[in-house]
C-alpha cells in the first residue's frame, strides 16, 4: 500500500473503492519486492505494478472479484511450464499476493484514520508503516504504526495480538525492513505482513574533491539523503555538489559527533588528510552504523591503520574499515570510482561477494542476508 501511497490517496479522496494486491511473499527470482502492491479501483484503473507485467492479468481479475465480493484473496503465482499463456513469472521465481478492498468510508473495507495518516506520511516522505492480516482470524484488517497503545480490540483480535502487532511494527519502522511475522490470537496463528516506508537512508561524504561530487550523484540516483562535508570553505560549495541534499562547512569529525547516523547510514571518507582522517575513522568506527569507508593508497591504509591503533581502536573496530574503499572493478574516473564503492556498499549490505552474475548458478534475486552493523 504504502508504495503507491499518493495514487491511493487521490482515488479513496474521490471516493472510490478499491482492491489492493500486494506481494507477502516473494521466492526464488522475482522482479518486485515483498511489500509491493498493485490496485484497481471500482472504475477498472490500475495503480502501481506487482510484477513488471508477468502477473498483472491474472491479479487484476482477483482484484475484481474482491471488488465484487469483499471477501479477501490470498493467490500464488510462479513459473508454469505448461501453458505459456497461463499466469506466471517467466524469471522462475514465486510470488504470493494478498487482495482485500479499501474505501475511506462506510462498513466494508474501511480504512482507519490513523491508516490513511500513514499513507500520508509515506507521500510526504515522512517515516510510516502498515500490518496487514493476510492469513487467519480478521484477514484484512489494516493497522497502523500509530496506533494507541491503550486500544485493546480490534476487528476481533484480542488485545494481546494487537500490542504485539504494534510493536513490531514500530521496531520495523524504526529499521526501515518489511517482513511477515506469525501472530498468535486465541491460539491461532495470524500471518502479519509488516510494510513499512523509511526516510532515506544517509550516504555523508567527508572531503569535497572531484571524486565525492561523482560519489554524490550516483549515491542520489540510489535514494541516499546526501551530506557533504568539507572544513574548507572554499571548495564545500552548493555549487560544486548540485545533487547533494546538503554541503556542510565543518571539521569533519566534529560534524559527524554533531549529526544524526543509524544503521542505515553510510560514511565515505575521501579527504586523503591524516589530520581530518583519523579522528573522524575514530569517531566512525565506534558508530553503529551501515559502512565505514576511506580512500587511501596501500601505504596511507597502512599508516591509517597505525595511527586508529594508537588511538585505542581494537581489531573488531578496525576490521569494519573498508579501505582502500571500493570494488576491484578497473575504473579509474571519479564516476567510475562511485560505481565501485557503491558496489561494494550494496556488497556489504547484502553479504553477496560481487562476482559475476554468469559465473552464478541458482536465482539471480537471492533473498539479502540481514547484517548487524558492526558485525
Amino acid at each position: 500500500m504504502l508504495d503507491i501511497a499518493a495514487d491511493l490517496l487521490e482515488a479513496l479522496g474521490a471516493g472510490r473503492r478499491i482492491a489492493v494486491a500486494t506481494v507477502t511473499t516473494v521466492d526464488g527470482s522475482a522482479p518486485r519486492a515483498l511489500g509491493t502492491s498493485m490496485a484497481v479501483d471500482d472504475q477498472g484503473r490500475v495503480l502501481g505494478s506487482i510484477s513488471g507485467g508477468c502477473v498483472e492479468g491474472a491479479v487484476y481479475q482477483a482484484a475484481e472479484g474482491v471488488l465484487e465480493t469483499g471477501v479477501p484473496v490470498l493467490a500464488e503465482f510462479g513459473f508454469t511450464e505448461g501453458d505459456a499463456f497461463e499466469a506466471g513469472l517467466s524469471c522462475g521465481g514465486r510470488i504470493e499476493v494478498f487482495v482485500h478492498e479499501v474505501t475511506m468510508g462506510g462498513a466494508r473495507g474501511a480504512l482507519d484514520a490513523r491508516v490513511v495518516h500513514e499513507l500520508e506520511a509515506t507521500r510526504d516522505g515522512r517515516p510510516a508503516g502498515v500490518a496487514i492480516v493476510v492469513a487467519g482470524r480478521a484477514a484484512g484488517t489494516v493497522i497502523a504504526a500509530t496506533a494507541s497503545a491503550p486500544e485493546v480490540e480490534r476487528d476481533g483480535l484480542d488485545s494481546a495480538a494487537v500490542q504485539r502487532i504494534l510493536h513490531e511494527l514500530t521496531a520495523r519502522v524504526s529499521s526501515g525492513v518489511s517482513g511477515t511475522l506469525d501472530v498468535d490470537c486465541d491460539d491461532e496463528a495470524l500471518r502479519v505482513l509488516f510494510v513499512v516506508a523509511a526516510t532515506a537512508p544517509r550516504m555523508i561524504i567527508f572531503g569535497a574533491v572531484d571524486f565525492s561530487a561523482a560519489l554524490a550523484d550516483a549515491s542520489h540516483l540510489l535514494g541516499y539523503h546526501v551530506t557533504v562535508c568539507d572544513a574548507r570553505p572554499l571548495f564545500a560549495t552548493p555549487q560544486r555538489f548540485p545533487s547533494a541534499d546538503e554541503v556542510v562547512v565543518a571539521w569533519p569529525s566534529e560534524y559527524l559527533r554533531s549529526t544524526l547516523t543509524d544503521s542505515r547510514t553510510v560514511i565515505c571518507v575521501l579527504t586523503h588528510d591524516e589530520k581530518f582522517d583519523v579522528p573522524l575513522l575514530e569517531l566512525a568506527l565506534r558508530l553503529p552504523v551501515a559502512f565505514v569507508g576511506a580512500m587511501a593508497s596501500r601505504s596511507t591504509h597502512e599508516r591509517r591503520i597505525n595511527a586508529l591503533e594508537k588511538a585505542g581502536l581494537g581489531a573488531e573496530e578496525l576490521a569494519r574499515l573498508h579501505s582502500p574503499i571500493g570494488l576491484d572493478l578497473g575504473g579509474s574516473t571519479p564516476q567510475e570510482t562511485a560505481v565501485s564503492i557503491l558496489a561494494e556498499v550494496i556488497a556489504t549490505r547484502t553479504g553477496a561477494g560481487g562476482a559475476s552474475l554468469r559465473s552464478l548458478s541458482g536465482p539471480i534475486h537471492r533473498k539479502a542476508a540481514i547484517r548487524v552493523a558492526g558485525s
